[in-house]
């Protein structure tokens, strides 16, 4: 049992769950935006079934006096509003011996999986409570209830309350007293988490989604069309750009399905306009095809992969890695082109802007692997620094003097006329060309425009932003994506232990970077490849294209559950001591 005046922590960990229907989203949100209100730092994931509509949810909410962008190793509180096949969640809400179970015991009890971790099972009257308040709802009382067991201010949860619901003025005066029902209702539970006082903000901070902040660094690269068709879990990158495109003079299309959509963008970046749809894995097998069109016909094209679990439809609502082999490998014949994956829901902003600058700079189609947990994790973070680079495509003048749109350049990107230039009209479709778009099948000019699409990408500098390098020690991790954060955590764990390891997250999966790696790798003799899928195609494709020092092992496991410091913490023993 916790101690009846328990140490304040720096981090706690919060469920809220219910069946589809009982505002546990809504809450959720709440109670993030209270945590900002009141100076934290948090992060806020959820979890719900297959369905479209209904059917079991969970807010997963992590509050902490730092940044945080992934969960604990188990979550101090799970309160469910009903226990309506919550026992789905089991795999997804570990709890310890130290956390606590809050029910409705009108409800039923809670089920074994939770109650087999020890956890002590405090029965409050969520729907009672709320039906005493005229308009009262119970995932209200239960926000109240969870505030008050981390200690936030009062005023910071009325106002995240009255925030949200500033246009149903009707609900509000009944929402807040469910809130002060359930702070009131806390007083009688056997179990308090104080936070750390929040600290002193020294930088402003935002409240935002993976797929809000990739929406956003795309329009910040310079895109100004996207053609789309929803797919869980990206279509809310594009509920997003769709106002924010319209507010820079930009537009979106809702394409009848992902075929046209990827071919719509196509033709507006052939246009002159920056262009990019977003996606998740079957999506992007179905684009495939006009992915190598764009890459034959150098047209910059941005394709936002929000991966989910697979094969074929998978689990639309879980998280994983494993699109990474299509997007590197997908495209027919020798195609090369850009994938990059963002390690963080702030990082997303950054890497889709960078991929539309690559994507234009190069004339290449660009590939950004995000995620389910990254995009869909809303996440109060430190404000993304301004970064100046932009679309920057280089393109013909008018009359230009023997205009060869494929020219073989030295870094391989050439002029690329916009249509109703004067005199700089060409071929242009998807067989292969000489220099002036001519279709030709001679073996010389497939081999040099072969070779000119591959050296326009390995001419690029790509700078320090290929990969976050940190840390020191002749023992490495190697990872990307949404496995970042776990394992820093791991490491920033590790270190207190006196374990030093180094850690290299790759933010550009291709093209490959083995010089730039080998110097990140200096002087490590054992790596270990860190990844969120099933056959280890992250550790493969690095033993494919790098020379990688030492003896390299492989820690990898497919979604739906992700990846917790705890695990690795205890890979990196084994792997220290093996």
């Amino acid at each position: 049992m916790t101690p009846q005046n328990p140490a304040p922590r720096a981090s706690v960990s919060i469920v809220l769950a219910g069946s589809g229907g009982a505002g546990v989203m809504t809450a959720g949100n709440m109670l993030l935006e209270a945590a900002a209100l009141a100076g934290y730092y948090a992060l806020m994931t959820r979890s719900s079934g297959p369905q479209i509509r209904g059917g079991e949810a969970a807010a997963m909410v992590r509050i902490a006096t730092g940044p945080v962008e992934n969960m604990e190793d188990h979550f101090h509180v799970l309160a469910a509003i009903d226990w309506q096949n919550i026992h789905r969640f089991a795999a997804e809400i570990p709890l310890a011996a130290t956390s606590l179970i809050v029910g409705d015991p009108d409800q039923g009890e809670a089920p074994a999986e939770f109650l087999k971790s020890g956890a002590p099972h405090a029965p409050v009257n969520l729907k009672k409570l709320a039906k005493s308040i005229p308009g009262g709802w119970p995932n209200m009382v239960a926000l109240g209830l969870l505030a008050a067991l981390v200690g936030l201010p009062e005023a910071s949860v009325m106002k995240a309350v009255g925030k949200s619901l500033k246009k149903r003025p009707d609900s509000l005066a009944a929402s807040l007293a469910g809130v002060r029902a359930g702070m009131a209702a806390a007083e009688a539970l056997p179990a308090r988490y104080p936070l750390l006082p929040a600290p002193d903000a020294t930088s402003a901070r935002w409240l935002i989604t993976g797929n809000e902040a990739a929406g956003y660094g795309a329009i910040r690269g310079g895109v100004r069309f996207v053609a789309a068709y929803p797919i869980t879990p990206g279509t809310e990158l594009l509920e997003w750009m769709a106002p924010a495109l319209a507010k820079v003079g930009g537009a979106l299309v809702q394409a009848e399905d992902e075929l046209a959509s990827i071919n719509m963008i196509i033709g507006a970046s052939y246009g002159g306009v920056p262009s990019l749809t977003a996606t998740s894995g079957p999506g992007l097998a179905l684009m495939i095809e006009s992915l190598g069109l764009a890459t034959a016909s150098e047209t910059p094209v941005v394709v936002v992969d929000v991966q989910r679990v697979g094969p074929s439809t998978g689990i639309p609502t879980k998280s994983e890695q494993s699109d990474l082999n299509l997007a590197l490998y997908g495209l027919h014949g020798d195609a090369p082109h850009l994938v990059l994956a963002p390690n963080s829901v702030s990082d997303c902003l950054f890497t889709t802007q960078w991929a539309t600058h690559l994507a234009e700079a190069t004339q290449a189609p660009a590939i950004v692997l995000s995620d389910q947990f990254l995009g869909q994790a809303r996440a109060v973070v430190d404000r993304p620094a301004d970064l100046a680079f932009a679309a920057e495509r280089v393109t013909a003048p008018a009359n230009a003097p023997d205009y060869k749109r494929y020219a073989l350049t030295d870094s391989g990107v050439s002029p690329m006329a916009i249509p109703g230039t004067p005199g700089t009209a060409y071929t242009a479709d998807g067989l292969e060309h000489g220099e002036r778009g001519t279709p030709s099948s001679q073996a010389t000019d497939h081999l040099a425009q072969l070779d000119k699409r591959r050296r326009k990408l390995d001419s690029v500098d790509y700078g320090s932003h290929w990969a976050d390098v940190e840390g020191e020690g002749e023992l490495a991790v190697v990872t990307f994506g949404s496995c970042t954060a776990p394992v820093r955590e791991a490491f920033a764990r590790a270190r207190r232990d006196g374990f030093n390891a180094r850690l290299v997250s790759m933010r550009l999966l291709s093209p490959a970077q083995p010089a730039r790696l080998a110097d990140a790798l200096a002087g490590v003799k054992r790596v270990l490849v860190i990844e969120q899928t099933h056959s280890g195609q992250f550790y493969r494709y690095l033993r494919s294209e790098y020379d990688l020092p030492g003896s390299v092992s492989s820690y990898r496991r497919p979604g739906p559950l992700p990846m917790r410091p705890e695990e690795i913490v205890s890979q990196l023993e084994q792997w220290s001591k093996a």
